[in-house]
């Protein structure tokens, strides 16, 4: 059997476990006491949510390989209003550096009953915001971000909800549930 942690990774926390600036980036390894896992795939710093980790190569491989079009879902908060024009674009795919993205599942969504963030996302009362959930099959750096600001509605918080079948839904901030499989 292999196992399998979901964790809920806090917004500041890098995806590894070493190479954190001594007293100054928070690791994976102050939240996880599990030898031999590894995350399957990376969450960078400044996002939160689903990260997986996993002691079995080949399932870490399936979850983190692009080839395998795991879909991943997340919940964006962005910078103004996002409308169907946006919205239509991110579904057909946007032209990014690196090229075009694959089509992805973007609807608005009412603010989710998600949990506070710590530093608190900045609010302009100038500027409106909105939630889109967004589901991808590919995993490029950070490629959502890039997506959102491509289509003019810059992130301001974004939570990874789903791999998969997989859900961070019920696990608190800096917590992990472990499954075998």
């Amino acid at each position: 059997m292999s196992r399998l942690i979901l964790l809920n990774k806090p917004f500041g926390v890098l995806s590894q476990f070493t190479g954190g600036k001594e007293g100054e980036e928070d690791t994976l390894a102050h939240l996880v006491d599990v030898p031999g896992v590894y995350p399957a795939g990376r969450l960078d710093k400044d996002s939160e949510g689903l990260l997986l980790l996993t002691d079995d190569g080949r399932l870490q491989s399936r979850i983190a390989e692009p080839r395998y079009k795991m879909a991943k879902t997340y919940l964006v908060q962005v910078e103004g209003e996002a409308g169907d024009d946006a919205l239509e674009k991110l579904a057909r795919g946007v032209e990014l550096k690196d090229g075009m993205t694959r089509p992805a599942r973007a609807k608005r969504i009412d603010p989710p009953p998600v949990w506070d963030r710590d530093p608190p996302v900045r609010y302009r009362k100038s500027v409106p915001d909105s939630w889109i959930a967004l589901e991808i099959t590919e995993g490029r750096n950070r490629q959502v971000r890039r997506m959102t600001a491509a289509v003019g509605l810059p992130t301001l918080r974004l939570i990874r909800w789903r791999i998969g079948d997989w859900s961070v839904d019920g696990i608190a901030p800096g917590t992990y549930r472990e499954i075998q499989v």
